[in-house]
């Protein structure tokens, strides 16, 4: 990893790029691979200024290497497609240009990316109707490009081997272990080859009053088969509390529908939902990713440090899509009764795993002490939101995490092992295979008492 570059040091290259004055550089969000800023560019003066989004890879380890002039091939294929996308302004691959990484540049365009203001709000009620036909067109267009056609496309998708990157991070997870065991048994023939998005989901869809205006964030897009990005559109993640399974806005039927009368392929929902188990697993992997670039220092962040947190999410998701998860698994009191207050001892941390509550509240602190009495900006609040949900995370596991311990060391116990790691590995080694059932309980009671410490509001098909 270079030299960490301040927001001057990228305004400044960033205006040297593009023959102009970089005005108001301002985070936006940060991707599995990229970080994304906005910011005004004048040229010589002149007005009006120019509205631009930076794309700008990490460097930390979680981009895929080389892919910003694929990216822009693509953006630009896809608009030649039909597919709603902002025009590319300039790309480079940070060699010897003073971003230190590969960079994109594209147009900045009008709308609503927020998924709870898109899902609830009622100004965004016609553009939720307008949706499921509109990402239907969109997909179809984009199964239309031909992937040998984008140089540098991966030929695959990166996680497709989810297990090789939960080891090398040393998480032990038996739900993923079940999930992977799942996919694998339940494999699908093989289909046509498209051009995969890779990320199409609510979060990455700019929204207008009229629907959708723009598909953004290409940088996990691939070769792989169409039913894959229809699958993630429909995972239960980003759903946002909506009560569509499309998107949390629209309905499967609809979508599939609206997608071969745009010329797609005919796709059975068979196919859909083993591409849903697959979404669920792959959102896991990705979550304890971006933590991992957290906790081992080559990107300190809170945000990216509570988001190890939301693995259980997608654990209850795949327990939930299994049928494994009991009737009233929910139905579990969030009153402490009973529960001893106290420091949670270090050693204590199975259910939840890491980021531990010590390692929470010292990211909390890294960034009131840098970005809170440094300074803030416009990002604050969403920081300042991330913060104030990892400190409440941390004070329901000291109030929970005892008792919630001692039940899932019982669980465990009660199928003869000691600790999540044996459990994985026994789930890996087919020990379970076919009698998944017997598991299945444990596993969603896990990922239950999980989200009534890190997300309890998601239990409820909500989403803090």
């Amino acid at each position: 990893m270079g030299p960490r570059r301040t927001p001057d040091d990228v305004a400044a290259a960033l205006g040297r790029l593009l023959d102009g004055t970089v005005q108001d550089l301002r985070p936006l969000s940060g991707g599995a691979s990229r970080l994304t800023s906005s910011f005004d560019l004048r040229v010589d003066g002149a007005a009006p200024v120019r509205r631009l989004i930076l794309q700008l890879d990490r460097g930390d380890g979680l981009a895929q290497g080389g892919r910003a002039d694929a990216e822009a091939a693509l953006l630009r294929a896809a608009h030649d497609a039909g597919v709603p996308v902002p025009s590319v302004v300039a790309v480079g691959d940070g060699l010897d240009d003073g971003l230190g990484a590969g960079w994109l540049v594209v147009e900045r365009l009008e709308g609503e990316t927020i998924p709870r203001k898109i899902l609830r709000d009622p100004e965004w009620s016609s553009a939720r109707q307008a949706l499921t036909q509109q990402c239907a067109r969109a997909l179809a267009a984009i199964h239309t490009i031909d992937p040998t056609s984008i140089e540098g496309l991966p030929g695959r998708d990166p996680f497709r081997d989810p297990l090789p990157l939960l080891d090398a991070l040393g998480e032990a997870r038996p739900a993923l272990e079940l999930g992977v065991r799942w996919l694998e048994a339940n494999r699908l023939p093989a289909a046509r080859r498209v051009t995969v998005h890779g990320d199409f989901r609510t979060g990455n869809l700019l929204v207008g009053p009229d629907g959708l205006r723009a598909v953004l964030d290409w940088e996990l897009a691939h070769a792989g088969e169409a039913a894959e990005d229809i699958g993630w559109l429909c995972a239960p993640a980003w759903r946002f509390g909506g009560p569509g399974p499309v998107g949390g806005f629209g309905a499967l039927d609809d979508l599939l529908e609206g997608y071969a009368a745009a010329g797609g392929a005919v796709i059975d929902p068979v196919r859909v939902r083993w591409w849903q188990v697959y979404a669920t697993v792959k959102w896991a992997v990705i979550c304890a990713l971006q933590a991992s670039a957290h906790l081992s220092g080559a990107t300190r962040s809170v945000e990216l440090a509570t988001i190890g947190r939301r693995i259980c999410e997608s654990e209850w998701d795949l327990c939930t899509l299994l049928g494994l998860a009991p009737d009233g698994a929910t139905e579990v009191a969030d009153d402490g009764t009973g529960v001893a207050e106290g420091t949670l001892p270090p050693e204590v941390r199975a259910p939840f795993g890491r980021p531990t509550a010590t390692e929470l509240v010292e990211a909390v602190r890294e960034y009131l002490e840098g970005d809170v009495m440094e300074g803030s900006d416009r990002g604050a609040r969403f920081k300042g939101r991330v913060a104030r949900n990892a400190l409440l995370t941390v004070e329901r596991e000291l109030r929970l995490g005892p008792t919630m311990a001692e039940a899932h060391a019982a669980r465990l116990a009660a199928l003869g092992f000691d600790d999540d790691r044996q459990l994985a590995g026994a789930l890996r080694s087919g020990t379970f295979d076919g009698a998944w059932g017997e598991v299945g309980p444990a596993l969603a009671a896990a990922a239950r008492d999980q989200l009534l410490v890190a997300n309890p509001a998601y239990l409820d098909g909500a989403s803090t």
